[in-house]
């Protein structure tokens, strides 16, 4: 495929569907680190986020050749996960607890220059992943989209299946909440 590189997600799945390899490559190569850092956030459990990545991967790959570009790729497949999610939550009827130490703060070495410093941005970040943890599932989907994922508020109601105002609304009790935590 010329200028793959440069093409947008929706044209890499169309030339994917008309059997281009290289193009489901970069489509996977573009979306798999925002994508299991999503589920892994959710989650909270690595092999479950393994388990759950391969999982949408493989409804993007059954549904190939039937994709029609009427939502951007991105938001088709966050779209995917967070419905897998949703029928998981449902299949248990709770969601885990809060980590005591969210996964990326365990594997952060301090800097030995200034470990003052890095201690307390540590804590910072101990703090505000437990502020999300504690967050309505409505609210951490859509606080984790926003933040880490980049999208916009369309791109999120587009994903959770609700309306731009909801999102919003949504995002906004979220943020109130965080702050609320963060400066008792």
């Amino acid at each position: 495929m010329n200028g793959a590189v440069d093409s947008s997600d929706e044209m890499l799945m169309l030339a994917w569907a008309g059997g281009d390899a290289t193009a489901f490559e970069l489509l996977y190569a573009r979306h798999r680190s925002p994508l299991y850092r999503f589920l892994l956030r959710q989650l909270r459990d690595p092999s479950m986020a393994d388990e759950f990545f391969q999982d949408v991967w493989q409804r993007v790959i059954g549904a190939r050749d039937g994709w029609k570009p009427e939502a951007a790729f991105r938001t088709w497949l966050f779209r995917i996960a967070h419905n897998r999610l949703n029928d998981h939550w449902r299949a248990l009827k709770h969601r885990p607890p809060a980590p005591v130490d969210g996964e990326d703060s365990a594997n952060r070495q301090p800097d030995p220059s200034n470990p003052e410093h890095e201690l307390s941005e540590f804590e910072q970040r101990r703090q505000l992943q437990r502020a999300i943890d504690e967050l309505p599932d409505e609210q951490r989907v859509v606080v984790l989209l926003r933040l880490e994922q980049e999208l916009s508020l369309e791109e999120i109601g587009a994903i959770t299946g609700s309306g731009r105002e909801t999102v919003k609304s949504r995002l906004r009790y979220a943020m109130d909440k965080l702050r609320a935590g963060l400066n008792p």
